[in-house]
């Protein structure tokens, strides 16, 4: 990689025609994708990138280039070129002096680059059979193992140079049942930030066999009843739903350019008293944390809700600039190839004083959502729309027999008011969001929550 000075140089050499700020990202990732259906190794990739972004930012808005050409002569010419972006005008200020991050936030154990390739087709051929053992009636498996290392080093114009090592590992199962003409399908993925250690605490039978039983639980299901009903939101990735319809509209990216309905008001209430929301890219070995963000910050454990009370958004560097509110460690990207904007790590609904078994006991009639599916969402307005791909009837505070096809329909502005309980039960989904800086790794969680007077979309058991 590079010198300190050699990175302040370019940095200074950006602002050569003026700016308000200025920074260089350098990244170098190695990756491995296997891929396994209908009994066989279907794909093998591995590769490394690398490559270099400079971006200026004057008054709301900015410039940004990148190259994969890396070397210290691309370097100094992708600058020049970012630079003569702008009109020519007097050069931006450089911080004097630096401060210099190291900051390790997760402990590797085993790098995948060092495991053998067989041994990563072997997991995928693990988990195939594990989820055909589960029964004959799963029909067909579909696996992916996927590990990324992704070394990277930044230098601002404020003084800071960052250097950040982050490695994650993920198994993904899809699990597809069938009896006769009927077919559903069940789905886990688990990841961390973890090397190839990760298989000493879940095993691919593990995940397959969990994704199997999804599949199989709704080869049984009544199709869902319609209508407007209390309904409990298990923990895990329950909290795609927040995350989707709530998270995005508390980004600078929305509220910079009052795209959310969610501006202006800080300090005001916009939950439930029960709910606290926190997003915490700090959290060692998770899926969505960093020791720093793609800005050269720490990263933080921001409060979005507190007792119901908007307190903070998620502000980025750009946002700062925008909005006047410092950044807050939260500015991330897909890659080089991205300028950062801000965007949720491990983001959640906090824990609260119930059991799981006490919201379902609450409800006389409504419906429990132990998996969520995919969905859409309309972030100016938060209107939401998310299928259910393991649900039950709650029936007399009792769980009820499977249902399928139930579909969650609201306002995530809404939603946060309707929510009446929530467990102690925290726990994270792991995921990929996408925005404008690309798909970044994202764990989504939350205790399970009762919320009143959701609407159903399902239809008549045939």
């Amino acid at each position: 990689m590079f010198s300190d000075d050699f990175l302040q140089a370019i940095v200074r050499a950006a602002l050569s025609r003026g700016g308000d700020y200025a920074d260089v990202f350098v990244e170098e990732t190695a990756d491995a994708i296997v891929g396994y259906s209908d009994r066989k190794v279907t794909s093998i990739s591995s590769g490394v990138i690398q490559g270099a972004g400079i971006r200026i930012i004057d008054g709301r808005n900015f410039v940004y280039l990148y190259a994969s050409d890396v070397d210290e002569q691309g370097l100094q010419a992708l600058a020049r070129d970012c630079a003569a972006a702008r009109k020519a005008g007097a050069a931006g200020v450089m911080a004097a002096g630096r401060a210099v991050g190291a900051k390790r936030l997760h402990s590797y154990a085993v790098y995948p680059g060092t495991v053998d390739m067989a041994r990563k087709v072997d997991l995928v051929r693990r988990g195939d059979a594990a989820a055909r053992e589960a029964s004959g009636e799963i029909s067909q498996v579909v696996i992916s193992y996927l590990d990324r290392h992704q070394k990277v080093e930044m230098a601002t114009s404020e003084g800071r140079i960052v250097r950040d090592e982050r490695v994650r590992t993920r198994y993904v199962v899809e699990a597809i049942a069938q009896r006769g003409d009927r077919k559903e399908t069940g789905y886990f993925a688990p990841g961390k930030s973890r090397g190839f250690e990760l298989f000493d605490t879940i095993t691919p039978e593990s995940v397959a066999r969990e994704a199997a039983r999804i599949a199989l639980v709704m080869l049984d299901a009544d199709y869902a009843p319609a209508g407007t009903m209390p309904v409990v939101i298990d923990n895990g990735f329950g909290g795609v739903i927040f995350h989707e319809a709530c998270g995005h509209a508390l980004e600078a990216t929305s509220v910079a350019d009052d795209a959310s309905v969610f501006c202006g008001k800080l300090d005001q209430k916009i939950a439930a008293d029960c709910v606290t929301a926190i997003d915490d890219g700090t959290i060692p070995n998770e899926w969505g944390s960093a020791a720093y963000d793609d800005d050269a910050l720490e990263t933080r454990r921001n409060v979005l809700i507190q007792d119901g009370v908007l307190k903070s958004y998620l502000v980025d560097r750009l946002g700062q600039a925008k909005m006047g509110t410092p950044a807050n460690g939260c500015g991330r990207r897909e890659s080089y190839r991205f300028a950062p904007t801000s965007r949720m790590s491990n983001t959640y609904i906090d824990n609260g004083k119930h059991k799981l078994a006490d919201l379902i006991a609450s409800v006389d009639t409504g419906l429990y959502c132990r998996n969520m599916g995919g969905g859409s969402v309309n972030p100016p307005t938060t209107d939401f729309n998310f299928a259910v791909s393991e649900a039950y009837l709650i029936e007399k505070g009792k769980l009820g027999k499977p249902v399928k096809n139930a579909t969650l329909i609201g306002k995530g502005s809404e939603i946060l008011m309707n929510v009446d309980m929530v467990a102690d039960n925290l726990e994270f989904g792991t995921g990929m969001c996408g925005s404008s800086s690309g798909s970044v790794p994202a764990n989504v969680g939350q205790a399970a929550i009762l919320v009143h007077g959701l609407v159903i979309g399902g239809r008549a058991q045939e």
